[in-house]
C-alpha cells in the first residue's frame, strides 16, 4: 500500500500556509483602505475555499465507489494502489483547504457581524460537513488497511450527502428564509 511520506505532508502544509499568509496580508492591506471592499474580498476568498473544499468532498467518495468495485486478487493490485494513492493525495489536499474555508467563514461571520436564524442553520450544516469530512478520513484509512466492507452502491449514496448540504447552504445564504 502507498505510504504517506511525512515530508510530502509537511511540504503541502507549508505551501498552503505560505499562500494563506499572502492572502491574509493582501486582505489586511485592503482592510486599511476600505472596510466594505475588504468584506467583498474576504467573502470571495471564503467562496473560493468552500468551492474547492466541496470539489474534494464530491470527488473523494467517487474514488471510494471505484475502490469498492476493484475485485480482489493479484491481477488488480496496481489498480487498487493507484486509486488509494489518488485518495490519499486528494484527502491531503482538501483538508487544509477545508480549514481555510472554515477560518475565512469564521472571519466573515464574526468580523462583520452577520447574524440571523439562517446563519444558525448554516452553521449546523457546516458542523455536519466537518463530521462528514472526518468520516471520509475513516474510509480512507479503511481502504488503506484493506478493511472496507461497504459496497460501491453504499458509497454512491454516501456521495450525495455533500450535494444536499451544499444545496441547503446556498438556499440559506441567498434566500435567508428566517
Amino acid at each position: 500500500m502507498p505510504e504517506i511520506a511525512e515530508s510530502d505532508v509537511v511540504e503541502n502544509l507549508k505551501s498552503v500556509l505560505k499562500n494563506s499568509i499572502i492572502a491574509v496580508v493582501i486582505v489586511g492591506v485592503l482592510m486599511v483602505i476600505d472596510n466594505m471592499q475588504t468584506y467583498a474580498w474576504w467573502k470571495s476568498f471564503h467562496i473560493i475555499m468552500v468551492t474547492s473544499w466541496f470539489a474534494g468532498l464530491f470527488y473523494l467518495p467517487r474514488i471510494f465507489v471505484n475502490l469498492a468495485m476493484v475485485p480482489e486478487g493479484d491481477a488488480h493490485v496496481a489498480e487498487r494502489k493507484r486509486l488509494i494513492l489518488m485518495t490519499i493525495k486528494l484527502y491531503r489536499f482538501m483538508t487544509p483547504i477545508g480549514a481555510l474555508a472554515l477560518a475565512s467563514g469564521l472571519w466573515v461571520w464574526l468580523g462583520y457581524g452577520i447574524s440571523g436564524g439562517w446563519m444558525h442553520a448554516k452553521l449546523l450544516l457546516v458542523v455536519i460537513l466537518v463530521v462528514y469530512h472526518g468520516i471520509c478520513h475513516q474510509h480512507v484509512e479503511q481502504f488503506i488497511a484493506n478493511t472496507n466492507h461497504r459496497s460501491h452502491v453504499w458509497y454512491r449514496w454516501f456521495n450525495e450527502v455533500p450535494v444536499l448540504i451544499l444545496t441547503a447552504s446556498v438556499v440559506l445564504v441567498v434566500v435567508k428564509p428566517f
